[in-house]
């Protein structure tokens, strides 16, 4: 019977996906579409008698493949590649068949359309052939030990919409590949061992997510990074050194940068100022940069996040007074500002967020407020890595709105760049321009 791949990867991955983003889990734990990560149970029809028949059939390149991929694996202790046996490609387990994606469908002989080895525990490498696998639409190995570099003959799946390598042993450069996938919507390599930069065109592919989280990754977070149109980008518990990117890349909706809900920072040495540039995230709902080392006052821009819903800021440098428009965020339900250097908390804060139980300020320098810092640590704070950025507390920043909204009005960062809802077309402002507003 000839297996069909199920449904593809939703489009929009949820804020909810959050609490289990750092989690070496395989896709169908994350709720990621329980269907595309489901194994063909039962089973499998006998071995074919004769496996030669393969090598001048019609499906010839994938038996070849398929086999090339099984001899590669050196360990299989649950048997998952058992039934791996025969010209019969579309009976192997974890194997999905369908019509050829460049036809109508009808009378068409089926052909690979993906492979579903998650949590097989399989060790071994990732062979070149697997490219031979023309019409490959989803390749999920999450959840194994394989290893190695990732081959660059993936490039040549060019109807290949996604790619889960996590939680394995890859290692090497980032898998610029992956990039000339001219199809791929969804790229997975958590939990491996990649190293070294980041190539700006990862976040000028048109993915849906991005998880590089939990590699060896280093260097300075690409500016591109706004650039992105993914509505989750997972950078955290990696290498990352410098800024965080302020550059600011047609946000507002529909533009690229528009659509982003969830980034993780966290746990990076990532240093300098929180940049005003994130608080016109139009689509922002979980932003973590705690475990850095950022410094100095939080920007007044933080409180145009009006759909921001978990704000961590834990475990910096910060410095100050937190601002009271912070504490204005309706939607949020966890905001962490503990163990860093906040000199004052306002009331209100405490009125507003304390009695909702979703503030943590704890291991702060704020007099007369149980769980703060020891005195000589507060007298000791990084006061001199944080006079770059000194902000003045004052009104609602330009672009928030009443109501937080920041669609009402655009701010130029950069060159020829706008910021907020409306579109760029400030007087005066010619195509390329800079456009400078001053946000008190």
């Amino acid at each position: 019977m000839t297996r069909r791949r199920p449904p593809p990867f939703p489009a929009r991955v949820a804020a909810a996906v959050f609490l289990l983003l750092l989690n070496p889990a395989p896709t169908s734990q994350l709720g990621l579409g329980a269907a595309i990560a489901a194994w063909i149970h039962g089973s499998p029809p006998p071995p074919s008698p004769d496996d030669t028949a393969a090598a001048s059939g019609p499906r010839s390149q994938e038996y070849t493949a398929l086999q090339a991929l099984k001899a590669a694996v050196t360990e299989d202790p649950k048997g998952a590649l058992a039934s791996w046996q025969g010209a019969n490609v579309c009976a192997y387990k974890g194997v999905y068949c369908s019509a050829p994606p460049d036809t109508a469908g009808a009378g068409a002989s089926a052909v690979v359309a993906g492979i579903d080895l998650n949590r097989a525990n399989l060790r071994g490498t990732l062979p070149d052939a697997v490219s031979l696998l023309a019409h490959l639409t989803f390749l999920h190995l999450n959840s194994n030990r394989l290893g190695g570099a990732v081959p660059d003959a993936l490039r040549d799946l060019q109807y290949l919409t996604e790619l889960d390598l996590s939680n394995n042993l890859f290692s090497g450069p980032f898998p610029a590949s992956t990039l000339l996938i001219p199809s791929l919507v969804y790229l997975d390599l958590r939990f491996n061992a990649f190293s070294g930069e980041l190539p700006p065109e990862v976040f000028a592919k048109d993915l849906d997510a991005v998880f590089l989280n939990n590699n060896q990754f280093e260097g300075q977070i690409p500016d591109t990074l706004w650039a992105s149109p993914a509505t989750v980008i997972t950078l955290a518990n990696n290498r990352f050194t410098g800024a965080v990117p302020a550059a600011a890349y047609e946000f507002g909706a529909g533009g690229a940068g528009g659509r982003v809900r969830e980034v993780l920072f966290l746990n990076n040495n990532l240093t300098g100022c929180v940049p005003e540039a994130l608080g016109f995230l139009p689509s922002i709902q979980v932003l973590d940069l705690s475990y850095n080392a950022l410094s100095g006052h939080l920007p007044g821009t933080i409180s145009c996040l009006s759909g921001i819903e978990v704000l961590n800021l834990a475990h910096n440098q910060l410095t100050g007074e937190l601002p009271d428009l912070l504490c204005d965020l309706r939607r949020i339900i966890n905001l962490s500002v503990s163990f860093n250097f906040f000199s004052g908390i306002s009331q209100r804060c405490d009125r507003q967020l304390g009695s909702r139980g979703v503030f943590d300020f704890v291991g702060n320098c704020v007099p007369g407020r149980d769980m703060q810092r020891p005195q000589p640590e507060c007298d000791e704070f990084p006061g001199e890595a944080g006079l770059s950025c000194l902000r003045i507390p004052g009104a609602r920043p330009a672009g928030c709105g009443g109501g937080g909204d920041a669609a009402g009005a655009t701010i130029g960062v950069g060159v020829g760049v706008g910021v907020g809802g409306l579109p760029f077309g400030l007087p005066g402002a010619a195509a390329g321009g800079v456009v400078t507003v001053t946000v008190p």
